[in-house]
């Protein structure tokens, strides 16, 4: 009996296993329908499937950018780029180019995020 699951290919194999558990309580109408074995069997196995997917297959870091960080922002506080541009006194083309990537961004733009829209000096300085 299986204990854990120690490779890629056991994983997948556990994954067809639980595929086929699932096909079948479909097809009785849910899993109430299976076997009390079976039942125990697709949660054991479950488990086995979680903890190698906690421990092996750890989430891939997403790229952020000083567009999304803005952007999310701007979204939380329900601002537009236009309100940020009065806000901070810095015109609404310059924000589109600076969040566009066409233009880097100034320390002036930077302070001003930083005090008006709370963002982490740190974080701002890892996406420039």
């Amino acid at each position: 009996m299986l204990d854990k699951i120690r490779s890629k290919e056991q994983y997948e194999a556990i994954n067809q296993l639980i595929e086929k558990y699932i096909i079948k309580a479909t097809e009785l109408g849910g899993f109430h329908a299976l076997s009390f074995k079976e039942e125990c069997e697709l949660s054991r196995i479950s488990f086995l499937a979680r903890d190698f997917e906690q421990v092996m297959m750890l989430p891939m870091e997403l790229k952020q950018s000083l567009n999304s960080i803005v952007q999310h922002r701007l979204d939380e506080m329900k601002i537009t780029q236009g309100e940020l541009a009065e806000l901070i006194n810095v015109s609404g083309s310059k924000i589109s180019k600076i969040l566009s990537e066409k233009q880097e961004p100034d320390v002036h733009f930077l302070k001003c995020i930083h005090k008006f829209l709370g963002i982490d000096g740190n974080l701002l300085l890892r996406v420039i």
